[in-house]
């Protein structure tokens, strides 16, 4: 029975404290939504669009997190989108959004099965629209060939583990959005930002295809403690 049915038949515990009651408590909440700002990796990679999250990755936060992409907690979905949704409006001010997910790598997508930021990428539209916001969603990011797990690799590691790893892709299943290159603020969307190097390569391919993106949005940026510390998020 996989952990998405067995959070709709079991009483649900909270994916940051595994406090009984909810899927993610009052005070998790609160960590997860509650702070929304500029947060940027130290070094900043050249190119990075302004990098805006909703939360810092605290421990509560980080389980979230994880419970959602690797241990299949999909009904986390909302609430995560929730908080992406409050990182891009934030960011975006009152103008039209048009969201650009970073996609999963091919093995990642087989083991998990789905794509865990195209998901909340879809989501956090839709809140966005609720809310009377203009907000689409493309998914025109592909990657170019593989790449290495970026755990446990450190900033310049993971900048040539990346390099030159995304192109757009145009065709029956990413068509070019009517606004492509208008007035909407494009903005880059990814789960968890640490060094940047992933949210770097993307806009470094959003501008080969001749769209620079705006800004970037997360659910969460890392706390970097040294400049080798690297083990979480991209």
């Amino acid at each position: 029975m996989t952990t998405a049915m067995l959070d709709l038949i079991l009483p649900p515990r909270c994916a940051g404290c595994d406090a009984p009651g909810a899927l993610v408590c009052p005070r998790c909440a609160t960590e997860l939504h509650g702070a929304p700002a500029l947060r940027m990796p130290d070094p900043i990679p050249p190119g990075l669009p302004d990098c805006w999250s909703a939360a810092e990755y605290t421990p509560a936060v980080r389980r979230a997190i994880i419970a959602y992409k690797e241990r299949g907690r999909t009904a986390l979905a909302p609430p995560l989108a929730g908080a992406l949704a409050l990182a891009v409006a934030t960011a975006a001010g009152e103008r039209p959004v048009l969201l650009v997910p970073v996609p999963s790598a091919r093995p990642a997508l087989r083991r998990r099965g789905h794509d865990p930021v195209v998901r909340l990428a879809g989501l956090a539209a839709g809140y966005l629209r609720e809310a009377g916001w203009p907000a689409s969603v493309a998914r025109v990011l592909a990657q170019r060939r593989r790449v290495a797990d970026q755990t446990g690799l450190s900033s310049p590691q993971r900048a040539a583990n990346l390099s030159d790893a995304f192109t757009v892709t145009i065709g029956r299943n990413a068509p070019v959005p009517r606004s492509w290159g208008g007035t909407e603020v494009i903005v880059l969307v990814d789960d968890v930002v640490t060094t940047g190097a992933t949210l770097a390569e993307a806009a470094r391919a959003m501008r080969e295809a001749g769209v620079t993106p705006s800004l970037a949005a997360t659910v969460a940026a890392t706390r970097r403690r040294s400049r080798t510390d690297d083990r979480d998020g991209g």
